[in-house]
């Protein structure tokens, strides 16, 4: 069942960008999996091409929808590969953070970068481990995204939390998500159980959201200078994601073959979506930022 978003932002209409030099490309927004990597493990170039960016002058800043892992543990993962990455990461768990106020109890259906950003947001985050009495009504939301350990207690306690005036915030609506052995199921399996099962109609945080949009303007964001989308490439796997992520905030789409999308995947029915480069990786986009 495909999960249908709460977003009154997301009438989104193709976005004319100005025709600019790749050289005038100063920021690379690079997806993780299937971009970088697969279950952390590196597609091959991917190391080598973020160093040669990097090396050139270019700015990278890592946006996941993995809301599973704390930032720290994003960093650790790339630094183990030889990418540093400290201060560089944004995922959908900060943008989930945006979308909670301080003081609010919040049912975390999911892992521990669910907990630190909500708790980061003066939120207080009670772990959904199946136990929780969602019926009291004591919670203000439920905030769920990928978790290994979901099961029918935990399913049954975030609906209960709903039923009894809970909002429904999912960090992405991904419904699969690449590793070496193929598609698994993402962060919007779990979360279109929890909206069937609970009624509701989620707000959802991660890519090509509003939320999201907002944490990627704030961490690139210095002094009294704005972000600049005009310079800026988003690169992902997913069109209907990371596609629409850059549509939205108004930058340049780099489409890589070596996540969810293989160089033979049509894609028919995205004709309105711009997609300024389609490559085999992202070795190949820095091939092409650098000539």
């Amino acid at each position: 069942m495909p999960v249908i978003c709460h977003d009154a932002e997301m009438r989104i209409e193709p976005v004319s960008i100005k025709q600019i030099e790749t050289k005038q490309i100063e920021t690379v927004l690079c997806d993780l999996d299937g971009v970088v990597w697969l279950a952390h493990e590196p597609i091959p170039g991917s190391v080598e091409a973020l160093a040669a960016l990097r090396a050139a002058g270019r700015s990278v800043v890592f946006v996941t929808n993995n809301s599973a892992a704390m930032i720290a543990e994003h960093e650790a993962a790339l630094q183990a590969i030889g990418v540093p990455a400290v201060g560089d990461v944004i995922s959908s768990s900060v943008a989930a953070a945006l979308l909670v106020q301080p003081g609010e109890r919040v049912l975390v259906t999911g892992g521990p970068g669910i907990v630190e950003a909500v708790e980061s947001s003066g939120a207080i985050a009670v772990l959904n481990d199946g136990t929780v009495d969602g019926r009291n009504g004591s919670f203000d939301a439920v905030l769920v995204g990928l978790h290994r350990d979901f099961d029918y207690q935990r399913l049954a306690a975030a609906a209960a939390a709903i039923h009894c005036g809970a909002r429904l915030v999912g960090t992405n609506s991904d419904s699969t998500y690449p590793t070496p052995r193929g598609l698994e199921p993402g962060g919007g399996s779990i979360l279109a159980a929890v909206a069937t099962a609970g009624n509701a109609v989620p707000t959802i945080a991660g890519k090509p959201h509003a939320p999201m949009a907002h944490a990627i303007a704030r961490h690139l964001s210095t002094g009294n200078a704005p972000f600049d989308p005009s310079t800026a490439v988003m690169v992902g796997d997913r069109p209907e994601t990371d596609g629409v992520m850059a549509a939205r905030i108004g930058c340049r789409f780099a489409l890589v073959r070596s996540g969810v999308n293989g160089p033979a995947d049509d894609l028919a029915g995205l004709d309105e979506l711009v997609i300024d480069f389609d490559l085999p990786d992202l070795a190949a986009l820095a091939a092409l930022l650098l000539a």
